[in-house]
């Protein structure tokens, strides 16, 4: 059975292939920064004395960074898989169904690997 082809100019697919690249780097770079900013904050509250409401604050900033970081990771992970279908040829073809993303969404989202109704029946089932 033939594996399905994008139908895009190679234009297209390459100006994609520019901006996963950079919106990739992009996240690699806050994460990074963030590394940095936390071993910061690690180093300051080990400095001096502790107040249990810098704790309660210092833990809700860590879970709500947390649910930053797991966003990010996904992301990473949707550019990557993006970046792949692009070298196989099938960027712009829906992950779920095979069915054809539209270019507008793709120009919007670059990482998006399936339609706005199947990533849409994802999140419900989240």
């Amino acid at each position: 059975m033939p594996t399905a082809r994008s139908e895009f100019d190679p234009a297209f697919i390459e100006q994609q292939r520019q901006s996963l690249l950079r919106l990739r780097a992009g996240l690699i770079e806050a994460a990074q920064d963030a590394e940095t900013e936390e071993a910061g904050a690690n180093e300051q509250s080990d400095a001096g004395p502790v107040e249990f409401e810098d704790d309660a604050q210092r833990l809700d900033t860590l879970e709500r960074e947390g649910n930053l970081v797991a966003r990010e990771v996904d992301r990473l992970q949707r550019i990557d898989r993006a970046l792949e279908k692009i070298k196989d040829g099938t960027y712009g073809l829906s992950d779920v169904s095979g069915e054809p993303i539209p270019r507008e969404r793709l120009e919007a989202v670059p990482d998006a690997v399936d339609t706005v109704d199947e990533e849409a029946d994802r999140e419900k089932r989240r």
